[in-house]
């Protein structure tokens, strides 16, 4: 069930995500500076291509606090603010619910991004 949803998710929506994580990692990594945030939007795009069965974790350290300052204020806002609109409008109709809940627990990584490591459930 797992891979029929996240088959489902990519055609619906989860490769717009999945490609603005890979352009928003591109752009980022085009600087030395900005590869370990580069490399972490890689992570988290791939992430959105299949979400179903896998879990997110946040830790509360100060280094990763910074660096999501930092991240919200050169890219982050943009990220939430996709994920959240694609969020509403999947949980407008009754089937696609399960899909708006995916794009919300996006949005969080979307706004705390480092610090967070991805799991399988």
């Amino acid at each position: 069930m797992k891979t029929l949803g996240n088959i489902v998710w990519f055609v619906l929506g989860g490769f717009i995500s999945w490609f603005s994580w890979i352009v928003i990692g591109i752009l980022w990594s085009i600087t030395i500076i900005g590869i370990p945030v580069g490399r972490q939007c890689f992570k988290f795009a791939k992430m959105s291509a299949a979400p179903f069965g896998k879990n997110i974790q946040f830790s509360n350290r100060a280094s990763s606090l910074l660096l999501n300052i930092l991240w919200l204020l050169l890219g982050g806002l943009v990220m939430v603010t996709e994920e959240i609109a694609l969020g509403i409008g999947f949980c407008l109709t009754i089937v696609g619910i399960p899909f708006g809940l995916q794009h919300f627990k996006h949005a969080k990584l979307a706004l705390l991004p480092f610090g967070a490591t991805i799991y399988k459930e």
